[in-house]
Parts: structure tokens; C-alpha cells; sequence
């Protein structure tokens, strides 16, 4: 262990003086910055020493504890899944043994290994999680010197003052009002799906429920992603409690499942190799890379290999159906997940009962009507009317740019810019908002995600803005325009892989879906 020269002494020494904002159960308070964490522990633990000095045969205390020094070369080196550390503020940490065990996923953490997590971890905790820091850590960043501030230093430490800025302004903070004004309206559509199915005495009466109902589905996945992002009540445990009825009990979708795709799509938004919300294969591709990332492997079945070529290549054609399916598949991926996940899941037991208890209310409710082909029609209605949301999740990121492995290397692909750069805002009136549930502010959202949506178009408004500043492009079409764009992205997509050779072309067994079936990958 490198001894610490008098500058790294007196700089840590600063640093135990220095406060930040940050969030609490959706309040506002200032912390010590370091309070809890990295160099504050050793000088407790010096402190501690002084007072109760160890006792030997020369009886002189115990020597102190001093700080390791890294650089950031040799902090990449540790990415495994049992060898991995992360930066946060300057400080190292090993989460080698923490991986397996984080409530959000082992995803997040193996995506910033051995990067700078420090704006992941601002983002995506509150303020008592930083104290767990102190646990893993290692050492300091040895950073390099220079004269001044960089202009991709000044980059940083400005969209981290604008953070600190919604903090100082409230914007973190929930209104409860706007959430019991929501609950009533989504309960108010079940109420009514249940009632024209149940009393309906004609088809359309009952065809309307089954309406009804595909639009409950799709208004209360906008709660759930609050919820899974804690920006309710931000109370974890309340959150996640609220999640399981308005999740896997009332509209059949595990949080956890949720979570531990959601968690990762945001740290690796749009990596065509470890962000599985833009991973479809065989029905849907975003990109041509993201077809060769499958490709190379033996196909048993010339049939399937041949059906997964033309459903690719002609997903301009097929998409809309796929939107109106997809929700059965988020069914058998909630159930896969919590039935075979190794993991740790939170509330695992309540949630498969729950997602059993959704199925049986949905059939007994389906039973009440005599025709079989009139209960088909019931549940492809109400499921398919849900792809609406579907689409609006795509059309956030599909036509956006893809990029291979991981992101944060450097100044290019740092956080705030490739959050901005791989997202796409709906622009709409304020009136429209209820119809899209925070996700027309998909910028914002992945850049703040604790923010409850009723705060998102304020902060919108500041964040154009700053990347005007700084010359970063802002992504916002109008809702027609943006669903084109994203239709042209995949027939463009489509025509590209007509285009590939056959051995370029994966089949059905090269899929994701394939990997997730088997368990493998």
C-alpha cells in the first residue's frame, strides 16, 4: 500500500467538510457529502484506535489505517462477476460480493463494472444507501493532474449541479394528491370493464368492457413504473408493497421481473448487448449488429431458421401484430422470472401468488361469458388494446442509435450524454399527458429517475435548455411523427437484412427467447 503524500492527505481532508443534497422518502436534505463512506470511516476508525489504543509488549497503539490509491486503468481491469469494482465520487469500491444480492439485479452492477458508477448510483438511490458504501470500500481514484479544469470536467460538474438544483427545488418530492387522483381513475376503468362484462347483455356491451379493460391494463403500467422506480411514496418497502397489487395481482405483470430488465435498460440503454428492452430476436430487430450477435450457432431446425428469416426481415409488416401479442409474453417472461430466477427476488412468494390469483379472476371473470369464440375475442381485445403501450415504450428508444458492449469509456459516451443521445421525447400539450404517463419525457426520465412524472415537464423545459448549452442533440418529435420514425427505422432494418447472407441470418435457436427457455445466457 502506497503511502499518502501530504496533497492526497489534505485534499481527503477537505473533502469530510463538504455537503451535497440528496433524497429521502421523497424529501430533501442535506448530507455530508463523505459522511459514512470511504476516507470518513478510516478517520473514525483512526479516532477509535487513539482513544482505545491496542495493547502490545511495547504497548504502543495500533498503526492507522491508510487509504489505497488506484487509477482508472486499473479499476477497469476488475468487470467479472466475482472480481468487480466500481467508482463512485472518487472513491473505490469492491461489490465482488455484493453483486448477487443487490435488490435491483446483479444486471445494473456487472454493466458499470469497472467504470465510474458515481452518476448511476446518485440516480438510482436515496440518501441511506450511501452509507452501505463504507462496507466495499477499498481506495481512491488516483486521478490524473491537471492544470485547471477540464471543459469535460466543467461537462460533469454542471448536469450534477443541475440534480442538485431539482433537489433544492423540490422536485423529488411526491404529491400525494396527484397519485389518490390517479388510483381512483384507474380503478374507476376496472370498475367499469367489470361491470359492462359482467352485465353486458349484448356483444358490443361486453366487447366494450373487454376495451375497458386493455385500458386499465395500459394506464396503470404508467403507476407501476413509478412504483418501480421508488418516485411514489419513495419508501421501499411501501413501493414495493403498492406494486405487488397494481403488478402482478391486477394486471398479471411481475415488479420483479420488471425490475430486473428495467433496472439494466436504463444503465445500458440501447446496448445491443446487454439491454434487453430492444432485444427481440427472432421476432424484432433494432439494428443489423444486433442480428449478428446471434449469428454462428447450429440451427437443428431448417424450418424455424427459415420462419425467423422472414418474420425479421418483414417486421414491417408484422410489427403491429407483434404489439398486439406482446403482452402475453411479458406474462410467461413474469412467471418464467419468478419461478426459475437464481437470484434473490423481493417478495418472490407474493408475487406468484398474486400473478396465480390474477389468472384465476381473469378466468372466472372470461367464464361468465357463453360463447368460446366471444371469450377469445374478450381476452385478445383487452390484451391487444394494451400494445398501445407497447408502442410507446418503443417508439422511445427503437429508432435510436445502438451501440456494442458497454458505455462510460470516456468523455463521448458519458452518462448524461448517452442517456440524451439514446432517448426520444413525445412532444404533447399538457392535456395529453394522462395519455402517455410520463414516458413522452423519456429524456428526463432516464436522466432523473426518482423525479415523480407530475415534475418532469418542469424539469424538461430546464434541460432542453442546458443541452442547447452545450451543443447536445435533443430528441422530441409530436406522437405521429414519432411512431413514423420508428416504423421507417425497422422496414429500414427489415431491408437490411434482406440484404445479409444466409449465414448472417440467426435463426429461432439463436434467439434470446431460446437462451431465456433453457436458461442459459
Amino acid at each position: 500500500m502506497s503511502p499518502v503524500t501530504p496533497t492526497q492527505r489534505a485534499h481527503l481532508d477537505r473533502q469530510l467538510d463538504e455537503t451535497c443534497l440528496r433524497e429521502i422518502q421523497g424529501k430533501t436534505v442535506e448530507c455530508k457529502k463523505y459522511e459514512g463512506t470511504a476516507f470518513a470511516t478510516i478517520v473514525e476508525k483512526n479516532a477509535s484506535k487513539a482513544a482505545s489504543p491496542t495493547t502490545s509488549k511495547t504497548n504502543s497503539p495500533a498503526p492507522e489505517f491508510e487509504p489505497n490509491f488506484y487509477t482508472a486503468a486499473e479499476v477497469k481491469e476488475h468487470n467479472k462477476k466475482n472480481d468487480l469494482w466500481v467508482i463512485v465520487d472518487g472513491k473505490v469500491y469492491d461489490l465482488s460480493k455484493y453483486t448477487w444480492t443487490h435488490p435491483g439485479g446483479s444486471s445494473p452492477i456487472l454493466a458499470m463494472g469497472g467504470r465510474d458508477a458515481s452518476d448511476a448510483f446518485h440516480n438510482y438511490h436515496p440518501a441511506p444507501v450511501y452509507k452501505q458504501l463504507k462496507y466495499y470500500y477499498i481506495g481512491e481514484l488516483l486521478e490524473e493532474e491537471t492544470f485547471g479544469e477540464t471543459s469535460a470536467q466543467a461537462f460533469v460538474r454542471e448536469h450534477r449541479e443541475l440534480r442538485q438544483q431539482f433537489l433544492k427545488e423540490g422536485l423529488f418530492e411526491t404529491n400525494l394528491w396527484y397519485y389518490a387522483g390517479k388510483v381512483t381513475w384507474y380503478l374507476s376503468l376496472l370498475s367499469v370493464a367489470l361491470y359492462l362484462t359482467l352485465t353486458g347483455s349484448h356483444f358490443l356491451v361486453r366487447m366494450l368492457g373487454a376495451a375497458f379493460m386493455g385500458f386499465f391494463f395500459q394506464q396503470v403500467a404508467f403507476f407501476g413504473h413509478d412504483i418501480g422506480h421508488n418516485a411514489v411514496t419513495h419508501i421501499r418497502e411501501v413501493d414495493m408493497t403498492i406494486g405487488v397489487i397494481f403488478g402482478p395481482l391486477l394486471t398479471g405483470i411481475s415488479m420483479a421481473w420488471w425490475k430486473h430488465t428495467h433496472n439494466i435498460h436504463h444503465v445500458a440503454c440501447n446496448s445491443i448487448d446487454i439491454d434487453p428492452d430492444i432485444m427481440h430476436m427472432p421476432v424484432l430487430s433494432v439494428s443489423t449488429d444486433l442480428i449478428r450477435v446471434f449469428r454462428e450457432k447450429v440451427v437443428p431446425s431448417a424450418f424455424l431458421d427459415s420462419f425467423t428469416r422472414w418474420l425479421v426481415s418483414h417486421q414491417d409488416k408484422t410489427f403491429w401484430a407483434v404489439m398486439g401479442i406482446a403482452r402475453f409474453n411479458l406474462y410467461a417472461q413474469s412467471l418464467g422470472l419468478l419461478l426459475t430466477w437464481p437470484e434473490k427476488i423481493p417478495k418472490r412468494k407474493w408475487e406468484i401468488i398474486s400473478m396465480l390469483t390474477f389468472f384465476l379472476w381473469q378466468g372466472l371473470l372470461v367464464s361468465t361469458i357463453e360463447s368460446h369464440w366471444e371469450k377469445a375475442a374478450w381476452v385478445l381485445l383487452s390484451n391487444g388494446l394494451a400494445g398501445v403501450l407497447h408502442i410507446q415504450i418503443c417508439l422511445s428508444h427503437f429508432s435510436m442509435p445502438t451501440y456494442q458492449g458497454q458505455a462510460y469509456n470516456g468523455d463521448e459516451d458519458e452518462w448524461f450524454k448517452m442517456q440524451v443521445k439514446t432517448s426520444l421525447n413525445v412532444t404533447c400539450p399538457r392535456w395529453m399527458d394522462w395519455f402517455h404517463g410520463g414516458l413522452q419525457f423519456q429524456v428526463e426520465h432516464h436522466l432523473w429517475p426518482r423525479i415523480p412524472r407530475h415534475n418532469l415537464r418542469r424539469v424538461q423545459k430546464v434541460c432542453e435548455a442546458f443541452c442547447k448549452k452545450h451543443d447536445i442533440q435533443y430528441n422530441t418529435l409530436p406522437f405521429t411523427q414519432a411512431v413514423g420514425h420508428m416504423k421507417s427505422h425497422l422496414d429500414h432494418v427489415a431491408t437490411e437484412f434482406r440484404k445479409l447472407p444466409p449465414k448472417d441470418q440467426p435463426g429461432f435457436f439463436d434467439s434470446m427467447i431460446w437462451e431465456g427457455i433453457n436458461a442459459r445466457g
